[in-house]
């Protein structure tokens, strides 16, 4: 696998290193050691995927916060999304920074989300289906967010949402939270 960081320290590209034939490629999609040798996390407890019929569906801006933080790694099986991550860590010199990345099944590249970072995309194809893997099991009462169109953040989506759930839309505007090496 090839690791390469984003502009938000601790968000990875994770592309694979492919290894062809006559057949095609095979390559790895996840060896704990080689996440660990980057610094990343090597355990992953869940995978999940969503299924999105219609382009233009968004999905986010997601979290889980503390003590369900997870860390996610995100691929598309099928179809694309324009995918974004928010950095939300306090203290962070990229704090409501965002990054966003196309994702599609045939470029096969994962995104590595870290803890305190919010997440979401939209679909640029009919039947596209993301797939996570995580590190923490899901925890409803630990699940927050915020809009996709939140000025704090000022994301500029390649299309206009055309399906979003009544819960994303209902997000409240992002409060920063304080920043703990802030001296009052």
């Amino acid at each position: 696998m090839i690791f390469t960081e984003t502009e938000l320290p601790g968000a990875f590209l994770v592309d694979l290193e492919r290894h062809g034939d006559e057949r095609g490629f095979f390559a790895r999609t996840w060896c704990a050691d080689e996440f660990a040798e980057h610094g990343l996390p090597d355990r992953l407890v869940q995978a999940s995927v969503s299924f999105n019929a219609l382009a233009g569906t968004l999905r986010g801006l997601h979290w889980q916060v503390p003590p369900h933080a997870e860390v996610k790694l995100v691929r598309v099986t099928a179809g694309a999304v324009w995918d974004v991550l928010v950095d939300l860590r306090p203290g962070s010199p990229t704090h409501a920074r965002h990054v966003g990345v196309r994702l599609d099944a045939r470029g096969r590249r994962a995104v590595w989300i870290p803890k305190g970072f919010a997440h979401g995309f939209v679909t640029l194809d009919d039947a596209t289906e993301v797939a996570y893997q995580m590190t923490e099991r899901h925890a409803p009462q630990a699940a927050r967010g915020a809009r996709y169109d939140d000025p704090a953040f000022g994301i500029d989506w390649p299309r206009e949402p055309a399906v979003i759930s009544p819960r994303d839309l209902a997000w409240p505007a992002f409060t920063p939270a304080p920043d703990p090496a802030a001296r009052p």
